[in-house]
C-alpha cells in the first residue's frame, strides 16, 4: 500500500543539522518508529510531499531548508519579560521554572501557548527566547518506511497523534517542540 491521505504510517528516520554529514539531531529505530496519520496535518509539509506514495521498505533521503522546515530566526521573538511574572504570591522568583536553559510554557496576549527558552535573568526582566528550538536550521532527513495501512475512522477523528522533529504541534515535544 502507497502512503497517501488517510494511511496510517510508521516509519524510521535519522535527522541531521544541514546535510548528510552533519550533527545527528534525532535518530528513530525500529523500537521506537514514528508512527502518524498522512494527511493530518501534524507533519511539515515539505517532509510528507517526500515520501508521498513510498511504500513499505523504501527508503528515503531528502533536504529541507529552514524556511521550509522551521522558518528562520526571528530577533523580535527574544523578548524582556518583566520578572514580576514568574514571582510567587510572598514577591519571591520562582527559582524552579526561572533557571537560564528552562523550557517554559507561557501564553501570549492572544491566548497562543507558547515555549520559551530562559536564555537570562536579570533584576527586571527574564529574557526568553520563543524561537522554535530548530529555527535557522537546514534539515536532512534518511529513513525508511517500516508499514503503511488504511487509518480507522478514530484515527482519521483524530485520536492518534505523534510527536517528533519532522512537524508534529503537539506541546511539549521534543526536538521541537
Amino acid at each position: 500500500m502507497k502512503i497517501e491521505k488517510n494511511t496510517m504510517v510508521s516509519l524510521i528516520y535519522e535527522l541531521r543539522e544541514k546535510d548528510q554529514k552533519g550533527r545527528v539531531i534525532e535518530k528513530l529505530n525500529e523500537q521506537n518508529p514514528l508512527s502518524f496519520l498522512y494527511g493530518s496535518g501534524s507533519l511539515l509539509p515539505v517532509f510528507e510531499s517526500n515520501i508521498h506514495e513510498l511504500v513499505p521498505g523504501d527508503e528515503f533521503g531528502f533536504a529541507m531548508t529552514s524556511a521550509e522546515a522551521y522558518g528562520e530566526r526571528r530577533e523580535e521573538m527574544v523578548v524582556d519579560v518583566p520578572i514580576s511574572v514568574f514571582k510567587t504570591e510572598d514577591g519571591k522568583l520562582n527559582e524552579e521554572i526561572c533557571q537560564v536553559g528552562n523550557i517554559v510554557p507561557m501564553m501570549d496576549e492572544q491566548g497562543n501557548h507558547l515555549n520559551g527558552v530562559v536564555n537570562e535573568i536579570n533584576d527586571e526582566f527574564i529574557i526568553m527566547d520563543f524561537n522554535h528550538p530548530m529555527a535557522g536550521v537546514d534539515l536532512y532527513f534518511t529513513g525508511k518506511v517500516l508499514s503503511v495501512r488504511m487509518a480507522t475512522e478514530e484515527e482519521i477523528a483524530g485520536q492518534s497523534h505523534s510527536c517528533s522533529s519532522c512537524g508534529s504541534h503537539s506541546d511539549g515535544c521534543g526536538g521541537c517542540h
